[in-house]
């Protein structure tokens, strides 16, 4: 899945931004996700959804116009991995490191002050005054060139792990400004280029194992499964274990 966040502040055009590559990568045949991040309480304090929110992990709305699942994540990637998309589309989420961004901004200001190393481009309100170009960044309209803005997100999204597990050397962060400056790819994060033999997950977070410690776990465990009743190879064995 690839990603990209879309920042600003207020009345910067972020929602209108979001809307116009959704609507040109959709027409593309991609599947999108949209996330959107707020600043206000979503489900309001004493209504029936929030009560059962208290009994529950979570609660599955059924309405005339929609439907929706209320959860709370632990965490950004425990909420990301909830998401099954061709691209997802995030407006807001000014912290995360790991993605690269689209500025929407009102003035030059703006881009200087969102600029951390992550912005692929800039659109929003400022895109409308004329200007190509802003702390080298490309400057696209995306109520006049959505398909242009398409193009670029479509080229340059991408989501790191986001766990910093240092097999690059690298924090996510980091590794994620290196991608984005094009001094490296996403070949370059193990996690994502390797095809781990053994891969285990908690909570569907990915827990990153070197070689050795891949071997081990592997050899261990069909030791001591070879020696149950029923036990036969197999292409893929599977363990869950649950703490509950």
């Amino acid at each position: 899945m690839r990603a990209v966040a879309f920042v600003g502040f207020k009345k910067s055009g972020k929602t209108r931004t979001v809307e116009s590559v959704a609507r040109v990568l959709k027409e593309r045949g991609y599947r999108i996700v949209i996330a959107k991040s707020m600043h206000a309480d979503f489900d309001r304090e004493g209504s029936d959804t929030w009560r059962l929110s208290k009994v529950s992990d979570a609660v599955l709305v059924r309405a005339h116009d929609t439907d929706a699942i209320l959860f709370k994540a632990k965490d950004i990637n425990a909420l990301f991995s909830m998401v099954s998309a061709d691209f997802l589309l995030l407006e807001g989420f000014k912290s995360l490191q790991h993605i690269p961004k689209v500025i929407c901004a009102r003035d030059e200001n703006d881009v200087k002050e969102l600029n951390d190393g992550l912005a692929v481009a800039v659109s929003g309100v400022v895109a409308s005054s004329g200007v190509r170009e802003i702390a080298s960044l490309p400057v696209i309209d995306a109520t006049k060139e959505p398909e242009k803005l398409a193009d670029l997100v479509e080229k340059r999204a991408f989501m790191l792990p986001n766990i910093d597990c240092g097999l690059c050397g690298f924090k996510c962060g980091e590794m994620a400004r290196m991608i984005v400056a094009g001094e490296k790819t996403l070949s370059d994060c193990v996690v994502l280029s390797s095809k781990p033999k053994v891969t285990v997950k908690i909570d569907g977070q990915v827990l990153p194992m070197k070689d050795w410690v891949q071997e081990l776990v592997e050899r261990t465990m069909k030791g001591m499964l070879s020696a149950m009743k029923g036990y036969r190879e197999g292409r893929r064995i599977e363990i869950v274990i649950r703490d509950e």
